[in-house]
């Protein structure tokens, strides 16, 4: 009788505290709302060892911690969470602490995929975002399976950064690009031959407009911009001019090493300063090819990062992302975070919204 009578004590107090949360909540939303919170957990050794439990037992605050917040971000309204779950420079911590973390890291992922998890009942959409290839085998296919089976949700999302620093991520997206830039150039190798034009473009090292990774990579750049430069096209070339009775033009240049160089077969001549221009829309990367191939790019930059423990570095954590993004800093640890400390999070954010609007628009 006693436990049927504490059960629905506790049931009535539950809703009790939803009900207060959905009043908050919506004189908060008469204000603006953030988008997209980051969330570096900050203090989980720490609390640990104020309370005298083992490094573990913190963690395992801290999941449930996180969880509470998740339900306080999305009842709110916001649709992207960011949580900074493990660093790169995490692995340097002692062995037997690493392998704790992935196991529990690995058993948190398997609990979020149970039906009566939060995931499904908010309809939670699952990225891991980081270096995944520094994680062990078992980790990586539960992130998988996770990824996966959550790829239909799109109400809400939950990006959870593992092996992850903003240094690594800008390294990352660079590296990508350039690939990207090689694949553009060797597909010039695979039929350039349109609309009665034939280009040959011969790139000098002085002129690239690119620096490779490597040796390697600047020797395959150079070969693949080497386009119909055989003999036998040229040839080809000449027997079209007097076959079809086309103007044909070589303008061949030579400047501190091989310039571009242009045939066309339409009876049109570029400029030197047309060529230079073709080729810097070809060799040049731009700041939005490095966006595209950041591991962030799967969701808009924050509006708010948090970090508990008063501690007010980002610790290498979304470095591109938050030029214009306000730093709260709670004194609380993480497992300690609760619901004011959302709420007063989200007044400062909108006190200072049409000034970080501003500075956005200007950047």
């Amino acid at each position: 009788m006693e436990r049927k009578t504490g059960c629905c004590a506790s049931q009535l107090f539950g809703c009790l505290c939803h009900f207060w949360r959905r009043c908050i909540f919506a004189v908060l939303s008469a204000g603006p709302v953030p988008n997209h919170i980051a969330f570096i957990m900050d203090g989980n050794r720490r609390y640990a060892k104020k309370r005298n439990l083992a490094e573990g037992d913190g963690h395992k605050a801290g999941f449930s911690a996180l969880l509470s917040m998740l339900r306080y971000c999305y009842e709110l309204g916001v649709k992207y969470v960011t949580v900074y779950a493990f660093s790169i420079d995490n692995f340097k911590r002692q062995p037997k602490e690493v392998q704790s973390l992935m196991d529990l890291m690995r058993e948190k992922i398997e609990e979020l995929l149970q039906k009566e998890s939060i995931i499904n009942e908010y309809g939670i959409r699952l990225h891991f975002i980081g270096n995944l290839q520094l994680l062990t085998e078992p980790v990586r296919a539960a992130m998988e399976k996770a990824m996966k089976v959550t790829a239909h949700n799109n109400q809400r999302v939950l990006l959870l950064c593992v092996a992850y620093t903003s240094r690594d991520e800008i390294v990352h997206a660079v590296q990508e690009s350039c690939k990207d830039k090689l694949n553009e150039v060797q597909s010039l190798k695979e039929g350039k031959i349109s609309n009665g034009v034939i280009s040959r473009i011969v790139e000098g090292s002085n002129r690239n407009g690119m620096h490779m990774v490597d040796q390697h990579s600047f020797r395959d750049y150079l070969n693949a911009t080497n386009v119909f430069s055989s003999s036998s096209v040229l040839k080809g070339a000449k027997d079209a001019e007097h076959r079809d009775g086309f103007f044909v033009h070589t303008n061949q240049q030579q400047n501190n090493g091989q310039e571009t160089e242009i045939i066309s077969c339409n009876g049109v001549i570029d400029s030197s300063e047309e060529r230079r221009n073709k080729q810097g829309e070809l060799s040049a990367i731009k700041l939005v090819d490095i966006e595209k191939n950041m591991y962030m790019a799967a969701a808009p930059d924050p509006d708010m990062l948090i970090r508990t423990s008063g501690e007010l570095r980002l610790s290498n954590f979304l470095l591109w992302q938050t030029s214009t993004c306000p730093l709260y800093a709670p004194a609380a640890l993480w497992p300690e975070i609760g619901l004011w400390n959302l709420v007063w999070a989200v007044l400062s954010f909108q006190r200072h919204h049409s000034y970080l609007e501003k500075k956005k628009k200007q950047s």
